[in-house]
């Protein structure tokens, strides 16, 4: 059984350039392995810590090591930005600096509104709801293939009412 002793934190100053090399592999930057020889340090001095044997330097790999997985873990689950190009102009989601695209979406609303139960239900739990087809049919209780064909003749029904209403609109005018 090996013996366990108490890790010196007087000593660890001799292994600072075996471990910025290690981490300057890992990370592949010099900034990277600064700070992160920095975080092994910091999670080695938090506590006091028991080793095995005489092998300061592979506890301290093994931290190293640890720390720089886990960090890069965390990282691949927060969300990714990106710098939005020059030419970007965004969406204005204030409806009534758009008059004619919330007048729009209001006799889109309507026609949905005015669908059979089983049509206007499919179409706002897919198109409007985002729901996948099979998401939608576990919803309605419906087969997923009844959700498809519901849903192409309600876009169908929905069309032909725009369409009625923009002629409607244009006698008017005419």
């Amino acid at each position: 059984m090996s013996e366990q002793r108490l890790l010196d934190p007087e000593s660890l100053g001799d292994h600072v350039d075996r471990l910025y090399r290690a981490a300057w592999g890992l990370c592949g930057s010099r900034e990277d392995a600064e700070d992160l020889v920095q975080e092994t340090y910091a999670k080695v001095l938090s506590k006091p810590r028991l080793i095995r044997n005489d092998d300061d330097l592979g506890y301290l790999l093994r931290v190293l090591r640890n720390t720089f997985y886990s960090s890069h873990r965390s990282a691949q689950r927060r969300p990714q930005t990106a710098a939005m190009p020059e030419d970007y102009e965004p969406v204005d989601q204030r409806p009534a600096m758009r008059p004619d695209e919330a007048f729009a979406a209001h006799e889109v609303f309507d026609v949905i509104a005015g669908l059979a139960p089983d049509f206007r239900d499919a179409l706002v739990a897919v198109d409007v709801a985002g729901l996948s087809y099979r998401e939608a049919a576990k919803l309605l209780g419906a087969k997923e293939a009844t959700i498809t064909s519901r849903l192409f003749r309600a876009r169908g029904q929905v069309a032909a009412g725009m369409d009625r209403g923009r002629s409607g609109v244009l006698e008017e005018k005419g």
